[in-house]
């Protein structure tokens, strides 16, 4: 099912009394829209072909902060690889040794599935906006292990902040979170900002490391920056120290994947030990990630972010 950006008069009409930067939940038939005033911020998807994604994510400049293929193919997209790299979600390559990151290449997936169950909790105080879900992860008809995934929505001067938090919980008697390097928070930036397109697409760390350098690195935090449209734009994505294997490594490529993955440990540190990054549930054990994305316009001080974030309980 493509999703369907809707600027219904319903929505202008119920956002109307809203200041410019308040934020506002809209529940729609495919999920919930984040508005800031009149402005639409994000779109979340409770099932595009087989898992949720967030999409459309509408950065401080007005422009998509996110890829837009293949949610939207009525244009011609410069970019056409990867299919399952859909804006901003969560999955992973090997869950008893099921590919849940590349399921989703050719869909329809039916053998592998993330199933919204139920928004546990959708509120807004005009300051925050923020939603719980909770999904199941099946695959070959079997429920492997489900989520509990926290999406937090503010603003901060010219940043647009989205906070994800997610709990993995198994429910079989053993569930095997895989070694490889496909996974697991990902986010697929917009064809400008890719480094291979040639357009002043940049990727540095926390260490200083640049571009390709930044592959298979543990960091706290990779900020993913560039130009759209003669704007200077970014997106950095920054681990909590609480979050399971603080810090992260990171799958990010001159493409345009940015991803956070704490599995896979025996690629990135090229081992000899493929299970050197596997991590082994019982039922009813879990692990939880933590990330802040900042979606930022011009110059941003991310280790300055990074600390303010760093300090949140």
């Amino acid at each position: 099912m493509l999703y369907r950006v809707s600027f219904l008069i319903v929505v202008s009409l119920l956002i109307a009394e809203l200041s410019a930067g308040e934020l506002a939940l809209k529940q729609t038939d495919t999920g919930y829209e984040v508005w800031i005033g009149n402005t639409l911020f994000v779109g979340y998807i409770t099932d595009y072909e087989g898992a949720p994604i967030v999409y459309p994510i509408v950065g401080p400049t007005g422009k998509k902060m996110t890829r837009a293929f293949p949610m939207e193919r009525g244009y011609e997209s410069i970019q056409t690889d990867h299919p399952h790299q859909r804006s901003f979600w969560f999955a992973h390559g090997s869950i008893n040794g099921l590919d849940f990151w590349n399921a989703f290449a050719r869909p329809p997936a039916t053998r592998f599935k993330i199933v919204h169950k139920r928004f546990a909790k959708a509120e807004s105080d005009g300051q925050i906006a923020v939603f719980v879900a909770e999904n199941d992860w099946v695959g070959n008809e079997q429920l492997l292990c489900r989520d509990v995934r926290t999406l937090r929505f503010s603003t901060s001067g010219d940043k647009r902040i989205i906070d994800f938090e997610i709990t993995m919980i198994a429910e079989q008697d053993k569930v095997v979170f895989g070694d490889t390097k496909e996974g697991t928070f990902g986010i697929r930036v917009p064809e400008a900002l890719a480094v291979d397109m040639r357009q002043g697409g940049r990727i540095v760390n926390a260490e200083g490391d640049v571009n390709g350098a930044t592959w298979g690195k543990r960091s706290p935090w990779v900020n993913y920056h560039g130009v759209i449209d003669d704007e200077k734009v970014g997106i950095a994505i920054l681990n909590h120290p609480s979050s399971f294997r603080f810090p992260t490594y990171w799958h990010v490529r001159g493409y345009g994947l940015f991803a956070a993955n704490p599995f896979g440990v025996h690629e990135f540190d090229r081992l000899d030990n493929r299970q050197a990054g596997e991590l082994t549930l019982s039922k009813g054990e879990s692990f939880t990630l933590r990330y802040r994305v900042l979606f930022y316009a011009g110059e941003a001080n991310i280790s300055s972010a990074f600390k303010e974030y760093a300090e949140m309980p």
